[in-house]
């Protein structure tokens, strides 16, 4: 079985994939200095709830925007599951161009969302990810990656709104019944609500204007389908979009050797 992790700036997704399909899928607040003990008394216990053993473990992958935490997931990866993690990196085979001025510069999430978006619902595309930025990817009909555009997230924006203004309070995203608010907080869910809808109806027509085509949006990130309720703009809905662009990813690379002498690793890492 293949153990994925995907590490954003909130959130680490842990999933096992047994060659068929999701056999177990669970998150933990990002905290870059959490350590791979810490990371795996947490995860063997799910696991066991599961009815899964590590030892059904025979491959992972890594994907991740938070380079501090890099070092304790790969550590989890060998000391408790006994095999070498394939890190995603712009390096890798992707399967497709990626036709920006620096590759590395790329975060590989979204690189995984345009493997996972194109292999699903061909191109030309733009993937929408709401996650802790909000982030737009465009790929090509023959699954290039062309760049994108990247926006403050959601809660973000809404964190920022209540600490520069004294008196705004801190509130919950939701869809507003409508776009003109009476009262505070439904002016503030309002503006957070449909200037999110403006933000994606004008930058996928914009886009497809500089591409000169119609493209298929897909989006996925935890408000996706709250976000899809008020656009007809977007067409498909993929929760697990990153993930499967890690299994993808891992699929299409070879298995790395887990290093004889660890002890090394801890110096090098």
């Amino acid at each position: 079985m293949l153990l994925v992790v995907d590490a954003g700036n909130t959130n680490v997704v842990f999933a096992i994939h047994d060659g068929a399909g999701w056999v177990g899928n669970w998150r933990i607040a990002t905290e870059p200095q959490r350590t791979s003990d810490e990371y795996a008394v947490w995860l063997l216990t799910l696991l066991s709830h599961s009815n899964l053993k590590r030892e059904q473990v025979s491959a992972a992958v890594i994907g991740t925007v938070v380079p501090a935490a890099l070092y304790h997931l790969r550590r989890l990866c060998r000391d408790w599951f006994d095999v070498e993690p394939l890190v995603a990196r712009a390096n890798l085979d992707w399967g497709f161009e990626i036709r920006i001025d620096n590759p590395d510069e790329v975060g590989a999430d979204r690189l995984l969302n345009a493997l996972a978006a194109h292999r699903r619902f061909g191109g030309p595309l733009v993937v929408i990810d709401f996650g802790t930025a909000t982030t737009f990817d465009v790929v090509g009909d023959d699954g290039a990656y062309l760049g994108g555009v990247i926006a403050p997230g959601i809660n973000l924006s809404l964190e920022a709104l209540h600490k520069a203004a004294a008196r705004l309070p801190r509130i919950g995203i939701g869809r507003p019944q409508a776009v003109i608010g009476r009262s505070t907080v439904p002016a503030m869910q309002s503006g957070i609500y449909w200037g999110y809808v403006g933000m994606i109806e004008g930058l996928v027509a914009r886009i497809q204007a500089e591409q000169g085509c119609k493209l298929k949006v897909i989006a996925t990130g935890g408000l996706a389908p709250l976000l899809a309720e008020g656009t007809m703009v977007i067409e498909h809905i993929d929760p697990d979009l990153t993930l499967d662009g890690l299994r993808m990813l891992a699929e299409r690379n070879p298995v790395p050797t887990l290093p004889r002498d660890r002890m090394r690793l801890i110096e090098t890492d």
